[in-house]
């Protein structure tokens, strides 16, 4: 059997209760979900199944960017992406038969309400990071800004013909606050995650918000360790 972290479990029943609490009372609609005017049926705000969010992908080569609900149907976009994350993680390791690399990870809300999720690698993910920067000595958290992804079109001399290239350049404005504080409730209660991206081996340089079973899934303690007695303490003067 397996047990999410103590603290987390407690954080979101804290966070659920809390909003069960804010809502009506005696109102069918629970938190995060609405009323579908045409049919009245109680619908989810926000669409997600658990592990497989909805792929938004940036091509490195065409430097465009698109949406993959599978490989016979990709719905292609621009050459730029406005989004507010809601979780992310950097980290490496060798996923989607690509090898080692350093990826950045992002969640987020599209404009259909469903939750969403976007990789990068290489110097894009470099260029994240160095948005970062400023923002952490500015206390800011990442949630509380709508980044802007560009392709930025890059050229290498070292081979002929030249090769063409893009990397993802990201700039960023304030977020709504209500919006935030929402997004910010959200989180708590749902595991947002993208199966294909987890491994037992991989090695998280930052994460937020992102479930990760080879992580927050432990063993359950046996009885005998439940029973060990604490170490004695020593008197301060």
């Amino acid at each position: 059997m397996f047990l999410l972290r103590g603290t987390d479990v407690l954080l979101r029943a804290k966070t659920m209760q809390a909003l069960a609490n804010s809502s009506v009372a005696g109102s069918p609609v629970g938190p995060f979900q609405i009323v579908d005017t045409e049919t009245g049926e109680v619908v989810d705000k926000y669409l997600y199944i658990p592990g497989n969010p909805k792929q938004y992908r940036f091509d490195a080569k065409e430097g465009k960017f698109s949406i993959h609900y599978d490989e016979n149907n990709i719905e292609k976009l621009g050459s730029s992406l406005s989004f507010q994350p809601i979780a992310w993680r950097i980290f490496s390791d060798d996923i989607l038969g690509q090898g080692l690399k350093i990826w950045a990870e992002l969640f987020f809300i599209d404009e259909a309400d469903c939750v969403s999720e976007i990789l990068f690698h290489g110097y894009s993910v470099a260029n994240l990071e160095r948005l970062i920067t400023p923002l952490v000595y500015n206390r800011i958290k990442l949630n509380e800004v709508v980044l802007t992804v560009n392709a930025d079109k890059r050229e290498n001399n070292k081979i002929q013909p030249k090769g063409i290239y893009y990397i993802a350049s990201f700039t960023y404005k304030a977020a709504d606050k209500a919006i935030t504080q929402e997004m910010t409730d959200y989180v708590q209660i749902v595991n947002l995650y993208r199966r294909e991206t987890l491994t037992e081996t991989g090695k998280t340089q930052v994460a937020k918000n992102v479930f990760n079973p080879f992580v927050d899934l432990l063993p359950e303690p046996e009885p005998s360790e439940l029973q060990e007695e604490a170490p004695e303490q020593t008197a301060l003067a």
